[in-house]
């Protein structure tokens, strides 16, 4: 017996338009949607890390924790302001306890490597490698959510920009420590 499977098209977004959480339709350039739309692709960046490390190792573990964590942050951006007292703290509301609780993880692993003193070259190791793309879209997802707190799409005393600047950070000290060594970024003195 064939069951009809639901479709993943649905034609409602051809206007230009995209549906939020908790209701509504704005259109899919906005500042929510291009935030949460640069969210959504930090979160496969992370995929891809994770799909180069061993299976239950700390990392997969940390790098799962992070990817759902990112989803609370999508949430929370893919929701209109006056939908916003809809929102749950740690489920689509980022809170403070979010933010700091990274702030341990990033100690303990700077700990666990020597700290470049120059510019890293990215390329060294496939995971690090992975890590900082996942990085760089973190940070560019950071600056899409500071448009939107700028348009007033999300609050001044929201925790999206905090959290996703210190999730770069965290991600960074992932890839140099997944490096073991690191390549400086030199650029040749004769060069003109």
């Amino acid at each position: 017996m064939t069951r009809d499977a639901p479709k993943v098209y649905t034609r409602t977004g051809d206007d230009g338009t995209t549906g939020l959480l908790f209701g509504g339709r704005v259109p899919k350039d906005g500042p929510g949607p291009a935030a949460y739309g640069e969210v959504d692709e930090a979160v496969s960046a992370l995929g891809l890390a994770r799909a180069l490390v061993e299976r239950g190792s700390e990392l997969d573990e940390l790098v799962i924790r992070l990817q759902r964590e990112l989803f609370v942050v999508g949430a929370e951006l893919a929701t209109a302001p006056e939908n916003r007292h809809k929102l749950k703290a740690g489920t689509t509301l980022v809170t403070e306890a979010m933010v700091v609780d990274l702030e341990p993880i990033i100690d303990t692993v700077t700990a666990r490597y020597e700290p470049p003193t120059e510019f890293v070259l990215p390329g060294e190791h496939p995971v690090a490698a992975a890590l900082d793309l996942a990085r760089a879209v973190v940070r560019r997802s950071e600056r899409a959510s500071v448009t939107a707190a700028r348009d007033g799409w999300i609050p001044a005393d929201s925790l999206v920009v905090p959290y996703l600047n210190r999730l770069a950070d965290l991600v960074y000290t992932l890839a140099r420590w997944q490096e073991g060594h690191f390549r400086p970024m030199r650029i040749p003195t004769d060069a003109t």
